[in-house]
């Protein structure tokens, strides 16, 4: 059967349909080309991703996986659907026996783990028709492993902090005031219990989590402390810095909250962003680090808690206000038949696109920083209260050392060491000295 290449009508009116209107093209190859190219490939491969938070995310989702299905109907993708806290170790056991996906989405903590194992194809900008310069350089910089890149930002974002404005008032604070400092964390913290019974401020210290570093990094970060040089300008990731004054600054701000004023749920130990948020809805917390889809999240539960929430910049320490810069990286692992490798190049190149950037991070923030300057960009401005506030976080964000020791030494070690704390089974100082000696461990291992 002959093949109809798409005419340039047809493929303006896909374009349309498929969100394509800012698809970057690769070099040298005109729109036209790329999409009759497209509409030739064939084979199969898989992308594994975590499911979307709220049904708004699904509908960009399912509105995507009909944007390629229209532009390469001969290409079936298989999709593996799974948490956020399970995937990363299936995923090193899958890979490890020789399975695993053939593309993925993956927090910007865990490339650099796969790239060192020698799992992941290289993936740069280039690849893809982009340039360097189109994505942040904290982004694209945690995606390099011996001087070549690994994959390509999908999506960049920092948290906010958010306060119950209706406990405020009735612990006697101010409700549009929201904690400017750490300090002021814990006497607000202590306030809202000692007047309201509820739990002040909502620490989560789950252990082997990446919700527990993504929300307690920034407060050591704002105290000038660091796990190894991550703060630095130029970080080279070989000086172990965990077991300073510092540190022990900030942990003492925890320890007040938890163990001195007991101002915080007393799960905190097992207690992850979905429980915490969980406490929230109930207003038995005041006061969370979260994203800024929580408040789409808590409206569904609990709408009338939605006039009365505050989202506002991370409180500053004595040396800075900090955030992780955090986000997702797509990459192609090794695995991927060589056949089918143009198809998903030509997949990772629409996912990183500026159109659908926004669409599939609609809580978060492009990946490719032209997405700005998208319509869509403007839409969700318009849509979703207080992401200007997550956006304006960016500036404050500091990346997690890109190691491949990094997803151990924050989703272990660092847990560690605030149970130790937070439990009294060690002092401050001796699980400091604990978490430097684990650390230095992880490093020369």
């Amino acid at each position: 059967m002959m093949h109809h290449k798409i005419s340039r009508r047809d493929m303006l009116k896909m374009m349309g349909a498929a969100g394509l209107a800012s698809f970057a093209p690769i070099p040298n190859v005109s729109m036209l080309d790329l999409v009759n190219r497209m509409q030739d490939f064939r084979g199969s491969f898989t992308w594994w991703r975590v499911p979307p938070d709220t049904t708004l995310e699904q509908e960009q989702l399912d509105a995507f996986d009909a944007a390629v299905a229209q532009l390469m109907p001969n290409v079936t993708i298989s999709y593996e659907v799974m948490g956020y806290g399970e995937m990363l170790d299936v995923l090193r056991t899958a890979v490890r026996g020789g399975g695993g996906p053939d593309v993925a989405v993956l927090p910007i903590l865990w490339g650099v783990e796969f790239a060192a194992g020698g799992f992941l194809r290289p993936l740069s900008p280039a690849d893809l028709g982009y340039t360097n310069e189109q994505f942040w350089p904290r982004a694209l910089n945690s995606n390099l492993w011996e001087g070549e890149y690994y994959g390509v930002p999908t999506n960049n974002e920092t948290m906010t902090f958010i306060w119950n404005k209706r406990l405020f008032e009735a612990a006697g604070l101010d409700p549009e005031v929201p904690p400017a400092t750490w300090q002021d964390v814990v006497e607000f913290s202590n306030q809202i219990t000692t007047n309201t019974g509820a739990s002040g401020y909502g620490i989560v210290a789950r252990q082997n989590h990446g919700n527990t570093p993504f929300r307690n990094m920034p407060l050591l970060w704002a105290y000038g402390a660091s796990v190894l040089d991550e703060t630095d300008e130029q970080p080279q990731y070989q000086e172990v810095r965990i077991n300073s004054p510092e540190a022990a600054a900030a942990l003492q701000v925890l320890y007040d909250i938890y163990v001195r004023d007991r101002s915080a749920p007393s799960s905190a130990l097992d207690n992850s962003q979905a429980e915490n948020r969980e406490l929230f809805i109930a207003e038995r917390v005041a006061m969370m680090i979260d994203h800024p889809t929580a408040l789409r999240i808590i409206t569904q539960n609990n709408p009338e808690l939605a006039p009365f929430m505050g989202f506002t910049l991370f409180p500053s320490g004595p040396v800075r206000r900090a955030a992780v810069f955090g986000g997702s990286n797509i990459h192609i692992f090794n695995r991927a038949n060589e056949d089918v490798l143009p198809a998903i190049k030509a997949f990772c190149q629409l996912r990183c696109n500026p159109e659908w950037a926004n669409r599939l991070a609609w809580f978060s923030n492009p990946g490719n920083r032209d997405g700005f300057d998208n319509e869509w960009f403007q839409i969700r401005m318009e849509q979703i209260p207080f992401l200007d506030v997550a956006t304006s976080m960016l500036e404050y964000g500091i990346p997690f050392p890109v190691i491949p020791e990094s997803t151990e030494i924050m989703n272990l070690i660092i847990p560690s060491l605030l149970q130790n704390v937070l439990t009294e089974r060690m002092t401050i100082a001796d699980a400091l000295a604990e978490a430097e000696r684990a650390v230095q461990e992880v490093m020369a291992r």
